[in-house]
């Protein structure tokens, strides 16, 4: 499909929007004229990707608007007439926050979060809110819309849970995403859907507005895009301190002038990556034909990496690390206050506290992930084992970069292909299947997937840059230079 005067919407980019805008060869409202086409075509009908929950009724008048300034001003910010979708656990004034979940079905907060008031102070337009394994747990299925499907097998899942976040930018059903992640839930979307998805240092992104924040403090907003680029300038508007989310108090002093402009395709070269080859992945089966498939592609990833001119630590092995990340749990009491943060400051709240919610006969109706996750209670003892294995990790993992002299490590993004859908909805309820949390067991690390090739099986895998805290910006670097050298990112076929 093209927008008007023909330019081509189809793996677009930032760039190439705005360069378009200022040629005079499109308008933000053929733009999203365009991408509304494309919703209806390959997300409602055709393939049914399923990855819509709503659609911005404002858009079309939203991007009006901005064409206007443009005639008379010029661009109004950094993402001016940018059509973005938003991950439906985060607020935008006008939109449902659904959550995937019959139990905020006709939630309307009637507020921008944070990150949505940057985006559309920057110029950005959004066009819709994406599925989610409902109310943010595991991989995309919701009682609210059923199951999302993967753009490159419309039998298996987008993963989750920002399933719907990852299918929809790599259908080209928007130019940029939005997505959430407190387990591995941006970047295993981003793998399975051939994107790049990044979840940045907890404290440099705000949950205020955003279901799953406060106090908890491992889940963070970040970008979800078909390019390194475009996420260094959509995370470039989105960082920045939030009184209502103590915990970016810890990225004051932390944010560069700007992660776009640290883009370097040669940046790989000299530097010194170690390879993590131990499998880490929830509920990975190594022995398996599945698991080997995607091995095979990291196995020339890393060979590429070497061939980008870095210096390879190949394999490095971090102590205890297995059996530590096995001692992750919940923390029942925390999520609790998380739920009364988010819906303290709403009027139209459709419950007061998640006991509320869990006596609602709508309960019932709930994804089976939902009901387990919610239903699970740790330890006091089981917490703290937790907390003093997330704190010798750290250390373990920081001592292994100082010995070695690492910037980075570079891991599977996921460590299975993506999971049948029938698998996760019925028994064995397959979920999450490959799924390393390295990041959001540590907490204050960076992570960044990029697409690494396709398997055997046609299907997308992807490799992981993670590094010290708050270096950010080198884990960007690195990955744009990766995929600068490889240009592995294919379209799908399901969404011409």
């Amino acid at each position: 499909m093209a927008a008007d005067g023909g330019f081509a919407v189809a793996e677009t980019s930032i760039a190439k929007i705005h360069a378009a805008y200022r040629a005079g060869a499109l308008t933000a409202r053929a733009l999203v004229e365009t991408y509304l086409a494309r919703i209806e075509a390959y997300d409602r009908n055709g393939p049914a990707i399923n990855s819509i929950v709503s659609v911005n009724p404002e858009a079309l008048e939203d991007a009006a608007r901005l064409d206007a300034a443009f005639e008379k001003e010029g661009s109004v910010g950094p993402l001016h007439g940018i059509p973005a979708i938003v991950k439906d656990q985060a607020d935008v004034a006008g939109m449902p926050t659904t959550m995937g979940s019959v139990l905020f079905r006709d939630h309307y907060p009637g507020r921008d979060c944070f990150v949505a008031a940057r985006l559309r102070r920057a110029g950005a337009i959004f066009i819709a809110k994406s599925t989610l394994g409902e109310m943010g747990a595991g991989d995309t299925h919701g009682s609210l819309f059923g199951s999302t499907r993967n753009v490159y097998d419309l039998a298996r899942t987008a993963g989750g849970s920002s399933g719907g976040s990852g299918a929809a930018v790599s259908a080209n059903l928007a130019a940029v995403a939005i997505g959430q992640e407190g387990f591995a839930s941006i970047r295993r979307p981003a793998a399975w859907n051939g994107i790049v998805g990044m979840r940045p240092t907890a404290g440099l992104v705000s949950r205020g507005g955003v279901y799953a924040g406060w106090p908890m403090i491992n889940g963070s907003l970040g970008p979800m895009c078909r390019s390194v680029a475009d996420a260094a300038l959509l995370l470039d508007v989105m960082v920045g301190y939030d009184p209502s989310d103590p915990v970016t108090a810890r990225g004051v002093g932390h944010v560069p002038e700007s992660y776009a402009a640290g883009l370097d395709a040669d940046g790989l070269k000299d530097a010194r990556i170690g390879i993590l080859r131990e499998p880490i992945g929830f509920a990975s089966e190594p022995e398996s034909e599945d698991f080997a498939r995607v091995d095979a592609v990291f196995s020339r990833a890393v060979r590429e990496l070497a061939d980008c001119g870095a210096e390879l630590v190949d394999p490095v092995a971090i102590p205890d690390l297995v059996e530590l990340l096995a001692t992750r749990v919940n923390d029942r009491a925390e999520e609790d206050a998380a739920f009364r943060e988010y819906v303290s400051g709403l009027d139209n709240r459709p419950f007061s506290t998640r006991d509320e919610a869990m006596a609602s006969p709508l309960f019932a109706e709930t994804s089976r992930g939902v009901r387990v996750r919610w239903a699970a209670q740790a330890s006091a003892e089981a917490r703290y084992a937790f907390l003093a294995a997330r704190e010798r990790l750290t250390t373990n993992l920081l001592a292994v970069m100082a010995d070695h002299r690492l910037d980075a490590i570079v891991h599977k993004a996921v460590e299975h292909q993506p999971t049948l859908i029938a698998d996760g909805v019925n028994p064995p309820y397959v979920d999450q299947k490959g799924a390393p949390w390295l990041n959001t067991f540590l907490v204050f690390v960076p992570s960044i997937v990029v697409p690494a090739g396709f398997t055997e099986d046609g299907l997308p895998a992807g490799i992981t840059f993670l590094g010290r805290g708050y270096d950010d910006a080198r884990m960007i670097r690195y990955a744009h230079a990766y995929e600068q050298a490889t240009r592995h990112r294919r379209p799908p076929a399901s969404t011409p």
